[in-house]
């Protein structure tokens, strides 16, 4: 079959619009789509039968090195909003504050919480069918709520942008207003301290510790920044902030947040370090700071971080050693410089 045969018969069988709502993007690769999710099918089937044993008798879903082993394989659709919630702590905090969710709701409310978040419904997801107006049910409504509950409930933060993008791909998976918000808290309150807030403190203090690591593990890369007075935060802030949300593809950011539910936001740095290092000669090629900027956008495309399957084991291999240890003290030098900075 011809190159442009074999794209229509493609386009053909796949459908235009993802499981998850979205459009795909005029420039799809349909035939390279299809070539790998056929072999991706057969570690779904499989990974479906291993989690339906796991969960059977409908018991509490506890860390362990077995569930650890599971959620870096990829937890199934199925299974995701039921898994995130155990490991995560979210069902813990949801059963001990039963009716909290809906009582903030009812509550006296913010007009300024309000209307930051009514500024950026539109503006979430305008590709994903769901999330239209016209849509029914739409999830604007659900993604407000959330998002209002979350502002009341945590003031300190409030409504902060990539908040939305965040909460958007938790109600789609959990289908759930209540189970998205204390998914969200998890996320906000407990994985990613500080990221959200005015100051956003965290994530500065995170995209100084990449800076870091990359000094470290490619140095040639760090030497490259350096030289040309790139600051980090101008090609990485979005891919913390928006936790790869509408920068890598759908199913391999939900590969990335099952680990990031069970293993804490590590996860973040090994993904990051992951595509530097695997274009690190690409990034090396550039020649201006606007160059660089746009191979850090390109780096995030095409069959390397669509194939989430071998991404996933990439991301545990290629960066090499990264504990959680190494991790609280790069955040605690750092943190303290920025501090120190005021």
């Amino acid at each position: 079959m011809e190159p442009a045969e074999r794209l229509q018969a493609a386009r053909a069988r796949v459908p235009r619009v993802d499981p998850y709502g979205f459009e795909r993007p005029a420039d799809f690769d349909y035939a390279a789509y299809e070539e790998f999710f056929s072999t991706y099918l057969v570690i779904l089937t499989k990974r479906a039968i291993k989690w339906s044993r796991l969960l059977k008798g409908g018991g509490a879903v506890r860390r362990s090195a077995t569930v650890k082993r599971y959620v870096r394989k990829g937890i199934p659709l199925e299974h995701r909003a039921r898994v995130w919630m155990a490991v995560s702590g979210a069902q813990a905090q949801m059963d001990q504050n039963p009716g909290y969710y809906h009582r903030l709701l009812q509550g006296e409310r913010s007009s300024c919480l309000e209307e930051a978040i009514r500024t950026d419904l539109n503006r979430t997801f305008p590709d994903n069918v769901r999330f239209r107006k016209t849509a029914e049910p739409c999830l604007q409504k659900t993604l407000y709520n959330v998002l209002l509950a979350y502002g009341m409930h945590n003031q300190g933060v409030g409504y902060c942008q990539g908040m939305n993008f965040i909460a958007g791909y938790l109600i789609l998976i959990t289908k759930n207003e209540e189970e998205s918000f204390w998914l969200l808290d998890a996320l906000v309150g407990r994985i990613l301290p500080d990221y959200y807030s005015p100051a956003m403190l965290g994530l500065k203090t995170d995209q100084e510790v990449l800076a870091e690591l990359v000094r470290l593990k490619m140095p040639a890369v760090a030497a490259l920044m350096e030289g040309h007075g790139v600051l980090w935060t101008l090609v990485v802030s979005r891919w913390f902030i928006c936790l790869f949300v509408d920068i890598l593809p759908v199913e391999t950011v939900l590969r990335i947040w099952d680990c990031l539910f069970n293993e804490g936001s590590k996860i973040l740095f090994r993904v990051a370090l992951t595509l530097i290092k695997q274009h690190q000669t690409f990034i090396l090629e550039a020649t201006s700071v606007p160059d660089i900027c746009d191979r850090f956008k390109q780096i995030t495309r095409g069959s390397f971080v669509t194939e989430c399957h071998t991404f996933m084991q990439k991301i545990f291999s290629e960066p090499g050693s990264l504990s959680m240890t190494t991790i609280t003290r790069l955040r605690e030098s750092h943190r303290a410089a920025l501090l120190a900075q005021g």
